[in-house]
């Protein structure tokens, strides 16, 4: 199954055009967001293209492609006027062998098994790196950066997991990164 990671869309409506526009050509089978659908939240200046109401519009015309896991700038009141669910924690995913974990990132690592990969947003930052728990469980984290904050110069980005392929690229649609799923989410 062919997923596009997206996260922090903050209410860019200039962004979130652009990344469903790439969703289509991508023909990704669903777009996994990671929380921060809406508002841009008071650590963060106001996004260029900052318009809610046109993300509420653009995201509800593909609810039903959509998976989602709240983040700390979504609340209660956005539930109500969007048409899919966004105020679960974490969402679970299984595919091509794999089981993914989706998440915002700003609450403490739900409980892993071995081989999990975690896919989390909230720091802006695009990552792909093997993790621990306190407990000793060795898991796959996935980071898609910011599609319209991006931070420490990364660029506005979003990935694609094809099977054991993680692509990260920019808005443009030009790949930058490329990794390898191992066997039970270990690095290649």
């Amino acid at each position: 199954m062919k997923l596009m990671i997206a996260s922090d869309l903050h209410g860019d409506a200039e962004c979130t055009v652009t990344l469903l526009r790439r969703f289509e050509e991508s023909g990704a089978e669903r777009l996994v967001l990671l929380g921060d659908l809406l508002y841009h939240g008071p650590r963060n200046d106001l996004p260029a293209g900052y318009a809610p109401r046109q993300v509420i519009t653009l995201l509800n015309e593909v609810r039903d492609r959509l998976i989602c896991a709240r983040g700390n700038c979504d609340t209660e009141v956005d539930q109500m006027v969007l048409d899919f669910p966004m105020l679960s924690d974490t969402a679970c995913l299984f595919a091509d062998g794999h089981s993914y974990i989706a998440t915002h990132g700003h609450h403490s690592v739900p409980p892993l098994r071995e081989g999990d990969i975690l896919l989390g947003g909230h720091t802006h930052i695009p990552s792909f790196e093997k993790r621990s728990t306190d407990t000793g469980t060795t898991y796959l984290y996935i980071n898609p950066g910011s599609v319209s904050l991006p931070k420490e110069n990364s660029p506005h980005s979003y990935v694609i997991i094809d099977g054991d392929s993680v692509c990260f690229y920019d808005l443009n649609g030009k790949l930058y990164r490329q990794e390898t799923i191992g066997e039970r989410g270990a690095l290649c």
